[in-house]
């Protein structure tokens, strides 16, 4: 059995959880609601103000190391839908380059990177975008999003626009990353 899977998922006060005949799960919070379908090698019962997974033992079609790694994958996809639709998830980006900046109407994200046009993106309305440029620091791009999964794509789809390179620290990070930065042909040159 899974470590991750065998840890029941604890409701918040104002979160619900359902589960319908295809093994969909729905969760619905004060932020949104989301839906998972689950493998039918894997039963969830919710019960008081509680959620666990278990394997279905009787489900011969999935081998069981498959089954284990389902076990706790599907704990973990609905467990952050929880925290989602209760907390939510904010991701920050900071564009690290000279004349590099970011500004939004909307959901609609203008970037200019260093190419000879700016960058349109038109976000998922699921996911609230503020961009700030303060004086003598990086612009910075905080998104904010109940879907973890979706922010994660959108956060990667950005950042592939100007991924940041090893020799001068430049481009699209996220705040605190740390990038491994490497000398450069002059100092091999001795």
């Amino acid at each position: 059995m899974s470590r991750i899977g065998k840890l029941p998922i604890h409701l918040p006060a104002g979160v619900t959880v359902s589960v319908n005949g295809e093994n969909v799960v729905t969760v619905k919070g004060p932020k949104g609601e989301l839906s998972q379908a689950v493998h039918p090698s894997i039963k969830v019962n919710v019960a008081d103000s509680e959620v666990t997974f278990e394997i279905d033992e009787q489900n011969d079609a999935v081998e069981m190391k498959q089954k284990q790694a389902f076990h706790g994958l599907y704990r973990a996809l609905v467990h952050n839908m929880v925290v989602g639709v209760s907390e939510g998830y904010v991701k920050k980006l900071e564009l690290v380059g000279v004349g590099y900046r970011a500004s939004n109407q909307g959901n609609l994200l203008e970037l200019s990177l260093g190419y000879t046009h700016n960058i349109f993106i038109q976000l998922p309305k699921e996911i609230k975008v503020e961009t700030k440029s303060e004086r003598n620091q990086n612009p910075l791009i905080i998104l904010e999003s109940y879907d973890k999964q979706l922010l994660g794509q959108v956060c990667a789809k950005i950042r592939s626009f100007r991924m940041p390179e090893p020799y001068k620290g430049k481009g699209i990070l996220f705040v605190g990353e740390q990038i491994r930065r490497k000398s450069g042909k002059s100092a091999g040159a001795k």
